[in-house]
């Protein structure tokens, strides 16, 4: 059962404070959309002109002006980063050269190697990591929309080095996407996201090649495939790189779900060549997909700053926690 929406249309923003999002594809140009929709100031740079050009072009403030862009962005706005992933050294070390004042983070899907991106480009003291967990198959600007994060869940990391004014920021803009929060280490998330996205695009390009595998029959089955072969293999159609990027940036957590896997394909092929069945990966399957259905959002507000606040914040996560709303008071500059 779909949970009940936590966000409402016409919440108000929760912070005032402008946001420049650096890559207007699929999920930096719906946060564009998403942001100037709620009433919260925000502009955007794309590397192509085309793609600037079309966000002026339905009514959006954007540049391909990487220079002009983060000088704008250096009076204390929050700067998030949106590019591909080969893109994000050069972009990170513009923003170190151009908009040091500003807040940073990222909607990129692996937070572990972006974080030493980013403490390598010396911007760690005002960085806390996001990653909003939403998306399709499609992309570019043309594929954006709005409503692309209404009550979807947005990862702020909580690391130890997070800074807590960061953490607020990063939080906000997600809120104000529509999403709910929900507060993880980096390495946690990695692991997470290697079990139920990275190794789900992995498996689905496996199905839809399994399809045509069999010369005599691949045709045939494709033009018998319906439902259940289109839903699982419907992110097969994003596009290679964005999934090369995402696995292959994800190495160590996404070899462990693979192990995982692949393991208990094994067991399932042996148990239905030996005895005729496949009951016990089903049953376990289907119980664990209850377990999905069944999971339960617990709205908390955040303490922010003072001694272990990441900690706690990650330990709320792991229980269920989503922050649906900021405290009204400015956090502590303590980590």
């Amino acid at each position: 059962m779909t949970p009940e929406p936590i966000w409402k249309p016409g919440s108000v923003s929760h912070s005032t404070t402008p946001v420049c999002v650096l890559g207007l594809g699929l999920i930096g140009g719906s946060i564009l959309r998403a942001l100037t929709a709620a009433g919260r100031p925000a502009y955007g740079w794309n590397r192509t002109a085309a793609g600037a050009d079309a966000a002026r072009a339905d009514g959006f403030d954007a540049s391909s002006d990487l220079r002009a862009t983060l000088a704008r962005a250096d009076a204390g706005h929050i700067v998030l980063v949106a590019v591909p992933v080969p893109a994000l050294d050069e972009v990170f070390a513009a923003v170190a050269r151009q908009a040091p004042n500003a807040w940073l983070t990222d909607a990129v899907s692996v937070k572990g190697d972006v974080a030493a991106r980013v403490a390598a480009a010396g911007l760690t003291a005002r960085y806390a990591g996001a990653h909003p967990m939403a998306g399709t198959a499609e992309s570019g600007w043309a594929a954006t929309t709005g409503d692309l994060f209404r009550d979807a869940t947005w990862v702020v990391t909580a690391d130890d080095t997070t800074p807590a004014p960061a953490w607020r920021e990063a939080a906000a803009v997600g809120l104000d996407c529509g999403a709910v929060v929900v507060p993880a280490g980096s390495a946690e998330h990695d692991a997470a996201v290697a079990r139920i996205s990275h190794s789900v695009h992995l498996l689905a390009e496996a199905a839809a090649l399994t399809a045509e595998l069999d010369p005599g029959a691949s045709r045939l089955a494709l033009t018998l495939a319906a439902s259940s072969f289109r839903d699982v293999t419907r992110v097969a159609g994003t596009a290679p790189s964005l999934v090369r990027a995402m696995c292959e940036g994800n190495r160590d957590a996404l070899l462990d779900a693979l192990d995982d896997t692949i393991a208990e394909l094994i067991s399932a092929r042996a148990e239905l060549a030996d005895h005729g069945t496949v009951a016990d990966l089903v049953e376990r399957g289907h119980a664990a997909r209850a377990d999905y259905e069944a999971v339960t959002r617990t709205p908390f507000t955040p303490e922010l700053g003072g001694p272990g606040w990441q900690r706690m914040l990650r330990e709320r996560g792991h229980l269920g926690g989503v922050v649906t709303a900021l405290p009204s008071s400015a956090p502590s500059t303590d980590r």
